[in-house]
């Protein structure tokens, strides 16, 4: 039996799976480009930068997570208020089905992050 929270597992399954989303956008960018179907192409290139390098950052914080480590607790909340940000956008654009998803993944994240099960294994010495 692992001493790993489930909260902590769902925080970290979460964030990697944003960091994918986020990796598979910036690989559509890429492939966009690469096809020639990108509308402009110098701002395709740095997309594809942005969306990889964006979404091994996210996939490296959750492994952090899931190691069990300190540090990556603030990064994983700090992704769920951008995520939270980007969900009120989708909102005032009528996207209401993914704005509902993104904001349901950010609060069940940002919940499982903060929750005492994942303070207690993070921080094992503060009690």
């Amino acid at each position: 039996m692992s001493s790993r929270p489930v909260t902590i597992v769902i925080a970290a399954g979460l964030e990697a799976l944003i960091g994918l989303g986020a990796a598979i956008g910036g690989a559509y960018s890429f492939f966009n480009a690469v096809t020639g179907r990108a509308s402009d192409l110098t701002s395709a290139i740095p997309l594809t930068a942005l969306g990889l390098g964006v979404g091994a950052l996210l996939v490296f914080v959750a492994r952090g997570l899931w190691q069990l480590k300190d540090w990556a607790r603030t990064p994983v909340f700090v992704t769920q208020l951008f995520l939270a940000v980007i969900s009120y956008y989708m909102f005032t654009s009528e996207q209401y089905v993914y704005g509902a998803v993104l904001l349901g993944v950010a609060v069940c994240a940002a919940a499982a992050v903060l929750s005492p099960p994942t303070t207690a294994a993070l921080f094992p010495d503060e009690r």
